[in-house]
């Protein structure tokens, strides 16, 4: 996985598969390229698959800084200026779809198609109570909860069911590569909470699909609705379930939004 140094020294790691139309995948707040591993092999058939480590996470660097979604924006530009593309369709689920809404609507030039999976133009009640519950495990209980309770609210009850040894992998190992400093993981926390771009996505003018799973308690789907009625032109698609880690749970529906929406 190879490395690139980003313009204050630390380190970003990525990747990239395949070949045709670039497209930078972006995930969430837990930030590893690991999470669409099941993907990569359909999407890098028929696009350059390109993905990341959000720094913070993963094999990027650890940086001891205050985190911001605006941050995260110029860390993935930076990725596209070093593949020297000039514009890129893009696909980011949760933090990564407040990424993808940043770069729109701050670098209109450089993004062609974009896919805003499970995610969200600003905070409510819900979403603010809901991470500042998982802040408070993190700091104040420990990793290992912190991390359950993702585990608890990221998919549905009946897949948990029919997969009971996702229940049972939290090892040290598991924990430790997940959250690997407090600090990053604490002020990414925070900046997901403070992002707010609803007076701004109107301002976006590449083609957006928005697509979330009805049951999704993480970002629920009134977020999206919201987003997609935001965004001039933009199509919604609300799977009937999946949870907010539907990428994973309903992947084909995914791929078929993806390829469907991005071509390829």
């Amino acid at each position: 996985m190879p490395s690139l140094q980003l313009n204050d020294g630390e380190s970003l790691h990525y990747e990239s598969h395949g070949s045709g139309p670039p497209l930078l995948l972006v995930t969430g707040l837990s930030g590893t390229a690991a999470f669409w591993a099941q993907h990569v092999e359909a999407l890098a058939g028929r696009f350059t698959l390109i993905l990341h480590d959000h720094r913070g996470t993963g094999r990027s660097a650890h940086s001891q800084i205050a985190y911001s979604v605006d941050q995260m924006a110029d860390d993935a530009l930076q990725l596209i200026d070093h593949l020297e593309l000039e514009k890129v369709h893009f696909a980011g689920h949760s933090t990564g779809g407040a990424i993808g809404q940043t770069l729109a609507i701050d670098h209109p030039d450089r993004l062609d198609r974009v896919v805003l999976s499970a995610t969200w133009a600003g905070k409510d009640a819900y979403f603010d109570l809901f991470f500042t519950w998982r802040k408070h495990l993190l700091l104040e209980v420990g990793r290992e909860d912190y991390l359950r309770s993702i585990l608890f609210a990221a998919k549905p009850p009946a897949w948990y069911r029919d997969h009971p040894a996702e229940l049972a992998a939290m090892t040290p190992e598991f924990i430790e590569e997940r959250v690997p400093d407090l600090h990053c993981a604490a002020s990414r926390l925070d900046a997901i909470m403070a992002f707010d771009r609803r007076a701004q996505v109107a301002q976006i003018t590449a083609p957006c699909l928005v697509i979330c799973a009805q049951d999704d308690i993480v970002t629920p789907p009134y977020l999206s609705e919201e987003l997609a009625g935001l965004i001039p032109g933009s199509e919604l698609r609300l799977l009937s379930e999946g949870g907010h880690f539907y990428p994973q749970t309903r992947p084909d529906d995914f791929l078929d939004a993806v390829i469907g929406f991005a071509g390829g």
